[in-house]
Formats: C-alpha cells, structure tokens, sequence
C-alpha cells in the first residue's frame, strides 16, 4: 500500500496541523492622541477559588490614558462590542482615523466586533499567536495594576472589584507620573497640557539652576521631553552596508 501511495507521491503527512499560517507582524505607529487604541481583558480573582471577574481595558498608545473600562462576570463579544462603541462615541473619534489592537483572544476576533469596526471605519490589526511583544502597552498597564501595593490578592464581590479599579484607574490617568511619556500623567498628553507643564518645568529648573548651580554640577537641567511617536514593533533599521574595496593585482 505504502509503494503505491509513494508511486503517486502521496505518502507526506496530510493533516491540517502541518500548514501553519503566516501572521504578519504589527507594524502601527501613533503621532497623536486617539490615533492608536490598544485593548486587552485580564483576569481578576473572585471570593472563591475558580471565580474570577474580566476586566476590559482600552488604551491609548501615544499618551498611555486609559480611555474606556469595565468590569464584567463573563467574557463575551457583547460586552466588548458595547464598551467600545461607547468609547468610541464618548472620545467623538472620526471615521476612518482610528487603529484598534488587540491580540487574538475570542472576544477580540469576533464577529460582532468586527462588523462594529466595519461600520465605524476603524481599522482592526491582531497580535501573532503567543507573542505578547505585540500588544505591549496593555501588558505594561496590566502589571501597573497588578504590582500596586494596594491590589488585593481576591476581591470580595464585583462591586469591591469595580470600587478598586474606579480608584485605580483615576489614579494612572491623572496622577501617576510616566516614565515613557516623560514623567506626565496620561491625562496631560491626551488633553495636550503636557507641552504647557514642560514649559513651566523648564522655567522652574532655570530659576533652580541660577539660584544654586553647584547641585547641578554646572549643567544646566532640562525636563524630561515628551513623547514625539508611539510604536508598536518599530520597523528595524537596515545595517549599512560595508564598503568594499576592490583588490588589485599588480603584475
């Protein structure tokens, strides 16, 4: 059986496990507030061993505010639908200027989603299966979360859940100082404050600077700069190539 099969070139492994589609890498860039979104559900612990709440979370990449949230009992396409439909309405983003990330869980590649993005003009990419590099930004803002000496290892109810992330959340936008968008809360790089406050930053570590230049060792500080772009998977720079030069012989 097995000659015949070969005879016919028929003897290779023929299920579906050997095609592995190729996923194209993220490539997106954000210059602006409300250019780039990224979302993601994480899992909170309940009062319960096995329970668990969903936290949705929808951020922006360029000024890292967190523009929409909920907390919910269940993950489903539904719930993800509507928070961002709502979100959308609530920042009054404009057809077609949009980007949504998000990896390749089942909410974020539903049909209900999708056909929402459709309408809305929103342009949709995913993460490659198991890279966590390509959704970056909700990563980090997950482990802000997470690490806070404040975070409970279980929450009682949702409500307690929803209490705590209500605090949290109005924490990292208006008062948490970033180290990625120059040490401003998100909520200045978002509403454009931030270009107002590094003026005033620099005037305050001027007048710092004359009145006593000995703790700055003579040089003069400047502000943290704010963000110019957001990437995620920035484009690598190709190496330049070598120059070589050509061999001679001499006869």
């Amino acid at each position: 059986m097995y000659r015949l099969l070969a005879a016919q070139s028929q003897t290779g492994e023929r299920r579906r496990q050997r095609i592995h589609p190729l996923y194209a890498k993220p490539e997106l860039l954000a210059t602006r507030p409300n250019e780039v979104w990224s979302w993601d559900i994480t899992k909170l612990k309940g009062p319960a061993k096995w329970t668990c709440f969903h936290l949705y979370v929808i951020l922006d990449i360029y000024s890292r505010y967190v523009v929409g949230w909920l907390i919910a009992h269940r993950e489903s396409a539904e719930l993800a639908e509507q928070l961002i439909a709502d979100t959308l309405e609530k920042e009054d983003i404009a057809p077609g200027t949009l980007t949504l990330h998000a990896d390749r869980g089942t909410s974020m590649r539903s049909k209900p989603v999708a056909a929402l993005l459709i309408d809305l003009e929103v342009a949709k990419t995913h993460s490659r299966p198991h890279v966590s590099d390509d959704n970056p930004y909700s990563e980090a803002q997950f482990k802000t979360l997470k690490y806070r000496p404040d975070f409970p290892d279980r929450f009682g109810s949702i409500e307690d859940a929803r209490a705590h992330c209500q605090r949290f959340f109005h924490w990292y936008n208006h008062q948490h100082r970033h180290s990625g968008i120059g040490l401003m809360a998100p909520a200045a790089v978002h509403d454009g404050t931030a270009t107002t406050m590094t003026e005033q930053r620099a005037i305050t570590l001027d007048a710092a600077f004359a009145a006593h230049p000995i703790r700055f060792k003579g040089v003069a500080p400047k502000p943290p700069a704010l963000p110019t772009a957001a990437w995620i998977n920035p484009p690598q720079k190709q190496p330049a190539k070598a120059l070589i030069k050509p061999s001679c012989s001499l006869n």
